[in-house]
């Protein structure tokens, strides 16, 4: 079972269960600004729905932003620079306490961390 995670929609996380490349269950939860309040609990919504435990999940895969970007290489509207970066940080952490691969779209990766991929330097105000 994989467990992917994609937090580059604006105000909105969404979780979901592969397995066998086939989607199970995906779902958005409505998030606007409190991505890191709804990710975790979204999570155990998720596994409870698929009737599966976090020590059946074989791998994580989260998107790091690369998705998100549009046709002509420039940050879409509405992508926030620390959902993306909760989202990857919860992957990370999750799969580093299960012992378990983090991927980013699927594809493998030198190290078991996935690095977001931002827009634009951080605007903080």
């Amino acid at each position: 079972m994989i467990l992917y995670i994609n937090t580059t929609k604006k105000d909105l996380v969404e979780v979901g269960v592969k397995q066998n490349g086939k989607i199970l269950a995906l779902k958005e939860f409505p998030a606007k600004r409190a991505q890191a309040e709804v990710l975790l609990p979204a999570v155990k919504k998720m596994l409870a729905i698929c009737k599966i435990k976090l020590s059946d999940l074989k791998e994580i895969e989260v998107e790091n932003g690369k998705s998100a970007l549009t046709k002509d290489g420039t940050k879409p509207a509405g992508v926030s620079f620390t959902a993306l970066r909760i989202g990857i940080v919860t992957a990370n952490a999750l799969g580093y306490a299960l012992g378990i691969p983090v991927k980013s779209g699927g594809k493998a990766l030198k190290s078991n961390i996935v690095k977001p991929i931002y827009y634009s330097e951080p605007n903080i105000t």
